[in-house]
Order: structure tokens, then C-alpha cells, then sequence
């Protein structure tokens, strides 16, 4: 059974994996409100490695780059549930229940939420319509995703410093976050982006501090990571392309081959 996603509407989604794990890497692009029926997931940020088990209550911080694994349980599958708060919901909370941040958040990206009867309740409340073919009413939905940031409210109130900060990302520094970051393979814009800077801002810096430019300083910090897994650690080219933040095989193969002269699967 290949892996599906159903999505009631866009800001819910119910994830089911059978019989095959699933991995790759995302942008967070909102926060993120999440629970594990089954199965396991590691994910990773930056220099940090998360692992989550069935049972477990997440909070993803929205702006966050991530590799992820979803592990379904010997013959079974991997089930979970996610919750996009998304911007329009939190301006108009923050309207009407006059909720604002008054500091910025200085904390961990994925915090891992303690148990308790509010959130089981919460996911017990969902069931019926995550059941296949169960459609949930747009409205329905809207209520769902105000009910879960209620409920997060509740359980640590330091979250509106979170989820009621609307600023864009501030600029931060860039060689720290392109070392933390290099092998998301994502857009140089979205690199910008994330580091406060409009594009040609961003290269300008980079150029500054690298003494290069951006797609060449990632592609040779990606090939050199490569050599060194296949060279020393024993990896497969098949497992490290992607690992290193190439897109594809062939590609990598062949800017592989053209950097040291072999071919990754002779070396």
C-alpha cells in the first residue's frame, strides 16, 4: 500500500503511511500542532535530532528547515496527525482575544509537549472525521485549529510569543546558519529568506564571508561531505546524494565524478 496523505482541508492532515517508510525534507512554512497514532519519526534541524514515538504531542516553529522519517510499526503503518495554524487564524485571534507577543521567543524550534487529558481529548475529538471518505466542513475545521491554539495556550503560555509574532525573520548571522543548514537542498531565495535578506543582499554577504558564490560553496561543501561518507564511513552513493542535499543521483554522480575524478561508486 503506497504512502497517502489526506488533507481535511488544508490546514489539517492526516498522514498514513503502510508497510514503507517515507523520508525527505521539508520547509515549515507555518506552525505546526502534531500528534503520532503509530509508527515513529525522526527529525532533524539543523545540528539536532529529534525521535518521536506514538503518543507524542508536537509544536513545530514555523521558518524551520527539516529532514524527517517516518517509520511504520513491523506490518503496520505509520499514522499521524497535523494541524496548520495558519497566519490568517492567528492575525484574527489575535484581533479579537487581543493576544499579542510582548518578547521574542528564545527557545528550542520543536518543543515536545507533556500529555494530558486536554490534548487526548482534542485528538479523540478528531477521529470521526479522519475516518476515510469523512469530509470535515471548512468551518468545522477553522473551529478545530482555534481549539488547538486555545489548548496550547493553556498548557504553556509563553507559546503567543510564538505564535502571535508575525515579523518577518530578522537577519541573522549568515555563516552560522549556511554551516548549520547547507545540506537542505532548497533555493538560495529561501536561504535568503530565512536569514533576513532579500536575494541580492544575500549574496553580497555570502560573497564577503565565503570569498565565493553561493551555489558553488554549496555544491563543494556537499560533494566534499560525500567523499568523506563514501571514502570513509562505507556509505552507498545511493544513500548519500540525498543526505548531502543533492536532489538526484545523476546529478550528483556526475558533479562527483567531475570534482575528484571517479565516479562515487568506484571510489
Amino acid at each position: 500500500m503506497p504512502p497517502t496523505n489526506s488533507i481535511i482541508p488544508t490546514q489539517i492532515l492526516y498522514s498514513c503511511y503502510a508497510h514503507a517508510s517515507s523520508e525527505g525534507e521539508q520547509f515549515i512554512a507555518e506552525h505546526i500542532f502534531s500528534f503520532i497514532f503509530s509508527g515513529n519519526q525522526m527529525m532533524r534541524v539543523g545540528d539536532r535530532t529529534f525521535e518521536f514515538q506514538p503518543g507524542d504531542f508536537r509544536f513545530f516553529r514555523k521558518n524551520q528547515l527539516c529532514k524527517f522519517r517516518k517509520q511504520p510499526v513491523p506490518g503496520g503503518e505509520f499514522i499521524s496527525l497535523s494541524i496548520r495554524l495558519d497566519k490568517t487564524t492567528l492575525q484574527a485571534m489575535s484581533q479579537e482575544l487581543n493576544l499579542h507577543a510582548d518578547r521574542q521567543y528564545i527557545g528550542d524550534e520543536i518543543l515536545q509537549l507533556e500529555p494530558n487529558d486536554l490534548l487526548r481529548g482534542f485528538v479523540e475529538s478528531m477521529k470521526p472525521y479522519l475516518k476515510a471518505g469523512q469530509d470535515i466542513d471548512p468551518m468545522i475545521a477553522g473551529l478545530k485549529v482555534k481549539e488547538a491554539v486555545m489548548l496550547l495556550l493553556q498548557i504553556n503560555p509563553q507559546l503567543k510569543n510564538i505564535l502571535f509574532d508575525f515579523a518577518e525573520p530578522g537577519k541573522m548571522d549568515l555563516e552560522a546558519f549556511m554551516t548549520k543548514n547547507y545540506k537542505f537542498n532548497v533555493d538560495i531565495n529561501r536561504f535568503a529568506y530565512l536569514t533576513g535578506r532579500s536575494l541580492a543582499t544575500f549574496k553580497r554577504d555570502f560573497e564577503r564571508i565565503f570569498h565565493t558564490s553561493p551555489n558553488k560553496w554549496l555544491q563543494q561543501k556537499r560533494l566534499d561531505d560525500a567523499h568523506y561518507l563514501i571514502k570513509e564511513k562505507g556509505w552507498r552513493s545511493s544513500d548519500v546524494y540525498m543526505e548531502v542535499g543533492f536532489k538526484d543521483l545523476s546529478h550528483f554522480s556526475f558533479a562527483f565524478k567531475k570534482a575528484f575524478g571517479v565516479a562515487p561508486s568506484r571510489l
